[in-house]
């Protein structure tokens, strides 16, 4: 009696796996001579000290440069409007017009009693000459024809004042009455109002402390005073209006309420952009500085440790550099601690920048070259060469 032993058994697709895990993919394992990619681009400048304008943005809101109340002078009924509300109007021009029939009469009638008063002053005067009346007789005569001149220069002046006239040059707001409304009964009624939009004021206050530090920093020769009286507008989206302003006046007083000082610029205004009452901020030049360092908000951070910016150091690689800011230079800071000058300070890119990184610095304004670019270039090369 033959006994066999069964062998063990191997499914092959277990062994093919197996094969494959050992290293069987088609993808050959990157060797010592694999092609590195280059290292980020990263935007830079390089920290030089220099002379800055120190500015403060401070809010503020802005006011018509001037603002007319139409009102109606007579009493009477409006009879018809004659201007589209929200349009610009000129001085002198026709806004409203009031029922005039009995001012119309009241004038013919005043205009006749004028006539005749000064009739009878024509009258009496050759008579006086003569005796024929007294001196008292004439006098009145020449009285009444004075009053009747007065009254209808009031009935004629009535009469005008039934069409409502523009006072000033402006953009006109909506009508407060409309057709057939009794208006100036006791009171010179409120029509409309008129706001002259170019130029337009822009209010805003400064803290009184921050104005005296800066008077002892000027005092003490840290600072200089600034020469310049114009102004920067920030409109509410943070977008820079592209008209410069310039300070109409400072307040001479600190209000005891605040303790701040009234300040007001002047703006043009030509496409009416800005409206009265909206909220803006004011870019406003507050002194000079000599020999300070400005970097740009973005290349600008923080963390736990406090401000810090990243530098391109040793071997090109990424390193963080703790610092410390001041007052602003319009939109860049004033580094007061941890820049001394020569640094090159990434702006950006800083995402691609961590520390210890290796990364490619090509100075602010330069002309980086894409990929496309390079793809372009280089067959152009190639020619280059072989020509040589």
């Amino acid at each position: 009696m033959t006994i066999s032993i069964a062998k063990p058994f191997v499914p092959s697709l277990l062994l093919i796996s197996l094969l494959t895990g050992c290293g069987g993919g088609d993808k050959p394992a990157a060797g010592p001579g694999a092609a590195m990619p280059p290292p980020p681009e990263v935007d830079v400048v390089t920290v030089v000290p220099g002379k800055a304008t120190l500015t403060q943005d401070l809010p503020g809101r802005l006011q018509a440069y001037r603002t007319a109340q139409v009102r109606a002078r007579v009493e009477g009924v409006i009879e018809k409007r004659l201007f589209q509300e929200g349009s610009d109007v000129q001085a002198g021009a026709s806004l409203f017009r009031i029922d005039a029939r009995n001012y119309k009469a009241a004038a013919a009638s005043a205009k006749a009693d004028l006539a005749i008063a000064r009739q009878n002053v024509e009258r009496y005067r050759p008579l006086l000459e003569i005796k024929a009346v007294s001196q008292q007789e004439y006098d009145l005569a020449e009285a009444k024809a004075k009053q009747a001149e007065t009254a209808a220069t009031r009935a004629t002046e009535d009469l005008e004042n039934t069409t409502v006239p523009a006072a000033i040059s402006g953009r006109i707001g909506r009508a407060m009455v409309s057709e057939g409304a009794f208006v100036g009964k006791g009171e010179s009624t409120l029509l409309a109002t008129i706001e002259q939009l170019d130029p337009i004021y822009a209010n805003f206050t400064q803290s009184g402390s921050e104005v005296l530090r800066l008077k002892q920093a000027v005092k003490a020769g840290k600072l200089k005073r600034t020469e310049s009286a114009k102004v920067e507008l920030l409109l509410e989206d943070g977008s820079l209006y592209p008209h410069s302003g310039k300070i109409f006046f400072t307040d001479m007083a600190v209000d005891p309420g605040t303790g701040s000082v009234s300040l007001r610029a002047e703006f043009p205004n030509p496409r009416r952009d800005l409206l009265p009452g909206m909220f803006v901020r004011i870019r406003f030049p507050e002194a000079s500085a000599e020999n300070v360092i400005r970097l740009p908000q973005r290349a600008v951070q923080a963390g736990p440790q406090g401000q810090f910016v990243m530098v391109v150091g040793a071997e090109s690689k990424a390193a963080p550099m703790p610092i410390k800011t001041g007052d602003m230079a319009g939109t860049d800071f004033i580094i007061t601690e941890g820049l001394k000058g020569g640094e090159q300070v990434i702006v950006n890119g800083l995402q691609k920048a961590r520390p210890g990184t290796v990364v490619k610095p090509v100075q602010m304004g330069e002309q980086k070259q894409t990929a496309p670019d390079r793809a372009a270039s280089a067959p152009l090369a190639a020619k280059t060469a072989d020509k040589k």
